[in-house]
């Protein structure tokens, strides 16, 4: 099949080989083409250039996009889009005055949903993380990664695993598993640590790697939850067991997280609302991605992940949704990417390259997804007719997405 998109104003993030990663200064660039033709085939990009340069080949399907924008699907390095129920009480608590550490130590937070999801059937999880699914994949999103994490025990965290495992059997958008069970510690186990960390370590991790449903181990490393010396021992077991680490860190406090998580080779370090400058000299010249979350910001009123203080310093940044029944029920990169722009100051050029290239590289998925590069799969998102791509976060309130292709399917 080969499906020629003819007239397109503009084509974003235009990269004739493939780029690992964007830092600092540049991820101020943004390549584009005007006026210009994309040919897919089967499911891969397999040609672009100016309409001026076309040569008439025989296709199957012509798509004429006057006036319109296309760029590569947003790629969602940080979600936790499996879950049972929703926190929606606990909204109205927020807004009542408690914050998420009163809100927590009262049963509330992860508890809450982990209790929701063990009574929760595979099957109902299944239904309920599908439509998730579904919305964010009409919403551009061509790759997700997905954690775990509101099981807190074997059973419970093997279905969530199950669940994602079905997902991305199902769909033809690019999912990633992220095996979270150190998210909280269980009640059950509130004074004694070291009893979960051994049940995390010698139990939960090897089956996990045993029935192949992970990628990678993640641990919510904080005050309060994961010590740098605890998340240690749970990434090194999940190394040990070929996942790889991507984790929380830095979200309310910085107790040298960021440090132990790029000596354990972390792909990624989520969250950042508290940066030192330490973190950012230890961050430099590491292959440990930043990545910010600014609608989880947004929602539970804390501070943004200082982005431009990171990009000065000559740091790369990904964008994420950190999508998740507590903390930022939405899983919109279009509004993940217009909060960057409005909150964090970071340039719409910057924003996208965040949300594209470095999202990509942030999940392991940059082979094939984050940039409009012949060869890699045609994931595209195809805009309604704008004045320019800056009308994307601008216009944060509408949306602008007329059309979504995943591997070279239409959604």
């Amino acid at each position: 099949m080969r499906i020629l998109l003819t007239n397109i104003k503009e084509i974003l993030q235009v990269r004739e080989t493939h780029v690992e990663l964007l830092a600092g200064e540049q991820m101020k660039d943004l390549p584009k083409l005007d006026n210009a033709y994309l040919l897919i085939e089967d499911d891969h990009i397999k040609d672009y250039g100016p309409m001026t340069s076309w040569t008439n080949e025989a296709v199957d399907q012509v798509v004429d996009l006057t006036g319109q924008t296309v760029l590569p699907t947003w790629v969602d390095s940080h979600t936790h889009l499996v879950y049972a129920g929703n926190r929606e009480l606990e909204f109205v608590d927020r807004i009542n005055g408690l914050s998420y550490e009163e809100i927590f130590n009262r049963g509330g937070g992860i508890l809450n949903s982990a209790k929701k999801l063990q009574e929760t059937s595979e099957e109902d999880l299944y239904e309920q993380s599908r439509k998730r699914l579904e919305e964010v994949i009409q919403q551009g999103t061509g790759a997700v990664e997905i954690k775990s994490g509101y099981g807190l025990t074997l059973e419970a965290e093997l279905k969530m695993l199950r669940v994602i495992k079905r997902l991305k059997e199902n769909y033809p958008i690019a999912i990633k598993a992220t095996f979270l069970g150190a998210h909280a510690f269980p009640t059950a186990y509130k004074d004694n640590h070291e009893g979960y960390i051994d049940l995390l370590v010698n139990e939960m991790i090897p089956t996990v790697a045993k029935e192949g449903l992970a990628e990678y181990v993640d641990a919510f490393l904080e005050t309060g939850y994961f010590s740098p010396e605890e998340t240690t021992r749970i990434m090194q077991a999940g190394q040990a067991h070929g996942m790889i680490a991507k984790v929380h860190v830095n979200q309310f406090t910085a107790i040298g997280g960021i440090e132990a998580c790029v000596k354990n080779g972390a792909l990624s370090v989520d969250h950042l609302e508290i940066v030192t400058d330490e973190d950012i000299e230890i961050l430099k010249g590491s292959k440990t991605m930043p990545v910010a979350l600014p609608t989880c910001s947004f929602f539970i009123s804390i501070p943004y992940t200082p982005a431009r203080k990171m990009l000065q310093a000559g740091l790369p940044l990904a964008l994420a949704s950190d999508s998740n029944p507590g903390t930022t029920p939405s899983g919109n990169m279009n509004f993940v990417v217009a909060t960057a722009c409005i909150k964090m100051k970071m340039t719409p050029e910057e924003a996208i390259n965040a949300a594209t290239i470095n999202g990509a590289y942030a999940m392991g998925v940059g082979e094939d997804y984050g940039s409009i590069t012949r060869g890699k799969k045609a994931s595209i998102i195809i805009t309604k007719p704008l004045h320019s791509f800056y009308e994307l976060p601008y216009a944060f309130g509408s949306n602008l997405i007329e059309r979504v292709m995943l591997n070279g399917q239409w959604q």
